[in-house]
């Protein structure tokens, strides 16, 4: 006899394109469980078909309210209950943070099923530095607000991984290589599917490829952290202090400088005392 699964919320991640991807826990866990939570019960149902299982579903989305979290929450105590997105890990740019937030509140079990991730499976395919990487999901619609957006991270010093979709890309290259200038960027389409590709190159070249016609399928876009800045020498310091004293005080100089220039304040402050007192 095939054992219960023990109650609590199981968070499992599902292929985002081959279905060779499924781990066999997750399968195990869709097949075991009292009811799993899907976006779309068309997709969720050819997974289920695939893996055998017939647990019962029903809808939880960005739609979902308070009283039907409650509601799945109050049967966590006695039940495992799985929740899926449509392709990937749940909760990245996928609802569920609220359920699994309000069942560890309850005191509840949350499991986690890893597995695809639409993100990382791109930064492994891109060849851009993954040490440290910045995940912004899908940026903003509007064009102000999607500069906006941009301009708030150009200066984070770590790979970027967005998600887009084919009408817009063309559009986010574009906004993305006029505000950061040329990086070195990748565009990842259809990843684990039969015409999967990866395209490299700068942002600009990016842009101009995929400005004539939207591609299609699901799209990952890797962007390379910011360029090494050469240190300031001492003259170029000088220089820009020398017209900074001109109407400000050392310490508001030295600020503004060692911002332009991306040097310590400590160095700048000491310069500037030095060259103020030479006056």
């Amino acid at each position: 006899m095939t054992q219960p699964l023990p109650p609590g919320l199981h968070i499992v991640a599902t292929p985002i394109g081959n279905l060779g991807d499924l781990s066999p826990r997750a399968a195990d866990v869709l097949r075991r469980a009292d009811l799993v939570l899907v976006e779309d019960r068309r997709v969720t149902a050819r997974l289920l078909a695939h893996v055998g299982s017939n647990t019962r579903m029903t809808n939880y989305n960005d739609h979902s309210g308070e009283a039907e979290r409650q509601a799945i929450v109050a049967r966590l105590g006695s039940e495992a209950i799985a929740l899926v997105s449509d392709a990937g890990t749940p909760l990245i740019s996928d609802p569920g943070f609220k359920l699994v937030r309000a069942a560890r509140t309850a005191g509840h079990s949350v499991h986690s099923v890893p597995g695809p991730c639409a993100a990382i499976a791109a930064l492994s395919l891109a060849g851009l530095p993954t040490d440290r990487f910045l995940f912004l999901g899908f940026v903003p619609a509007k064009a102000r607000a999607r500069v906006d957006a941009i301009a708030e991270i150009a200066a984070v010093r770590a790979t970027l991984v967005l998600y887009e979709s084919g009408p817009r890309l063309g559009e986010t290259l574009r906004a993305l290589s006029d505000e950061l200038g040329e990086r070195e960027a990748a565009v990842a389409r259809e990843i684990t599917k039969l015409h999967e590709e990866c395209v490299t190159g700068s942002l600009a070249e990016l842009a101009g490829r995929y400005s004539a016609g939207p591609p299609k399928g699901e799209i990952v876009i890797i962007v390379g952290p910011p360029p090494e800045r050469v240190p300031a020498t001492d003259a170029e310091l000088d220089t820009a202090l020398m017209e900074a004293l001109k109407h400000l005080s050392s310490s508001r100089a030295a600020a503004e400088v060692a911002d332009r220039l991306n040097i310590p304040r400590k160095r700048a402050y000491a310069r500037a005392l030095e060259l103020d007192r030479q006056r």
